[in-house]
């Protein structure tokens, strides 16, 4: 009987983190398996703000490393993948008794400079008794400053990372569970399980990367046996999408009295994303969900500023996460420090390195740090590459945009404008794969509502590991915004019609 062969790298958790490391790692030629439990992103990659930002409210907390290097990634992601991530510029009202006004334009001036801005527009005051920004907005607000940051769509940042590894020749496990992982002499055993199927069997590494966010701590103690394991700061973040509330392209930046912010985000064309809280989270990470107060206190807060409150019957959608912070002893949730850490786990043998923390605004940048720790026990295979390298689909930043949605509009003349813009959006110049020789509608395929149709749900589930109708619906689209319940049925039945035996349509 043949040996199993070893892997240099195991990665446990397929969020950001994993799947960035995952990326980097196989594109220096390390040979890379991951397994995530669950779904790509299921856990806190999909909860949040959706914002490639630096931070500005970090600087409050003076966290300068973490806010120059976050500004100095926004460009480099909007580069690499400008088909899920865009420019977007932010209005902060001046609340009179809140943060002054000259501490604002201090952190702004700091936020245009320390993080080498090329491309995005610099800070301006708006005099909101004239700009359109103040339409929605109470008249007590005579006066904004107006700044850049980035959206992202941030389950599909994780899942095109996923790909682009796989691509490079990593193995992506998805409802894959570590069961256990033991050192034996220069590698690990690590047992798996196929949480669908309940088979099991074994992998051998050299190194395990334990990306696992907030299950970090549970991996150290279930699976390696550090029973006293204690590096996170589990705080839930919850968001709620309501009706649109304003037609600005632009997002909002709302201070609260209790010193807390909240961004006003215009969201999928037709709503309004409106979050984040912060409060502690004990239990489960699999359960959390926004809770009444956290309701109560967004459509407040929110409510201090829009002319038309926000009421809980606007509210269509909640989604929470939560997020495992590196505790640093922090009083207070929403003081504890964004950065990430990365820590080798004491032991002789094999190595184990943990990531603790990080935002996914320099994912990228943690990955490189981690590959910096992996070389330096496998020895070096490649330099950094990631930063001009764009992300599946993601080659059309010179053209922009608007432009490749003109081109794939031209080469299929069928779509209706809303379908090409969204599919662009989402999968850049591979939406021409994933649409092949359609010529119309028809040849697309089944129609599940919405503009979602067969042709791209055969996609995701060949090359996205779209095992489930939330794997479609939730975090590769947001198309579960706009089908009922009996279109979700259909489309879970046809998936599971679709799937072999095994219930997969592997990703290949």
């Amino acid at each position: 009987m043949s040996e199993l062969p070893i892997h240099d790298v195991f990665i446990i958790g397929g969020g950001i983190n994993g799947c960035g490391i995952a990326r980097d790692a196989a594109g220096r030629g390390y040979s890379v398996c991951l397994a995530e439990m669950d779904d790509l992103a299921s856990g806190t990659s999909s909860g949040s703000t959706k914002l490639i930002h630096g931070g500005l409210r970090y600087l409050e907390h003076y966290e300068f490393r973490l806010v120059r290097e976050a500004l100095m990634e926004r460009e480099v992601l909007w580069r690499m993948a400008p088909h899920i991530i865009r420019p977007m510029r932010f209005v902060l009202p001046h609340a009179a008794g809140l943060r002054p006004a000259w501490l604002i334009r201090l952190g702004l001036f700091l936020y245009d400079h320390i993080g080498g801005r090329k491309l995005l527009p610099a800070t301006r005051t708006l005099d909101m008794r004239r700009d359109p920004a103040g339409k929605p907005l109470k008249p007590l607000f005579a006066k904004a400053f107006e700044y850049s940051d980035g959206w992202v769509d941030d389950a599909r940042l994780v899942v095109l990372n996923a790909r682009d590894a796989a691509d490079r020749g990593a193995d992506i496990r998805t409802r894959t569970r570590v069961v256990a992982a033991r050192r034996a002499g220069d590698h690990w055993v690590v047992l798996l399980e196929d949480t669908r199927s309940g088979a099991v069997e074994e992998v051998r590494a050299r190194l395990i990367v334990n990306a696992a966010g907030p299950w970090v701590d549970r991996v150290l103690a279930d699976a390696v046996g550090d029973a006293k394991a204690h590096h996170v700061r589990l705080v839930q973040g919850s968001h709620v999408v309501v009706r649109k509330k304003f037609d600005d392209p632009r997002a909002y930046f709302f201070q609260n009295k209790d010193g807390r912010i909240i961004f006003a985000i215009p969201y999928e064309e037709d709503f309004t994303l409106i979050g984040t809280t912060d409060r502690d989270f004990s239990g489960d990470p699999h359960g959390v969900k926004i809770t009444d107060a956290e309701v109560d206190y967004l459509c407040a807060a929110a409510s201090e500023y829009f002319a038309d409150p926000v009421k809980r019957e606007d509210i269509v959608w909640t989604y929470a996460a939560v997020r495992p912070l590196y505790d640093d002893g922090a009083s207070k949730a929403q003081e504890a420090t964004r950065d990430y850490v990365l820590k080798a786990e004491a032991g002789e043998g094999a190595p184990l390195i943990n990531v603790f923390g990080g935002k996914i605004t320099t994912y990228r940048r943690l990955a490189e740090a981690m590959l910096e720790k992996i070389e330096a026990h496998l020895g070096k295979r490649g330099k950094p590459w990631t930063a001009g390298a764009p992300l599946p689909g993601g080659d059309f930043f010179a053209i922009g945009f608007e432009a490749q949605v003109a081109a794939l509009s031209r080469a299929y003349p069928f779509l209706a404008p809303g379908h090409a813009r969204r599919l662009t959006r989402a999968y850049g110049t591979r939406a021409a794969e994933l649409l092949g020789d359609a010529r119309s509608a028809a040849d697309l395929g089944r129609h599940f509502g919405a503009d979602l149709y067969e042709a791209e749900l055969r996609y995701l589930m060949q090359h996205e590991w779209a095992l489930t109708p939330e794997d479609v619906l939730w975090r590769r689209t947001k198309c579960g915004l706009h089908i009922d319940a009996a279109q979700r049925q259909a489309l879970g039945d046809f998936m599971r019609g679709a799937a072999d035996g095994t219930g997969r349509l592997a990703a290949q």
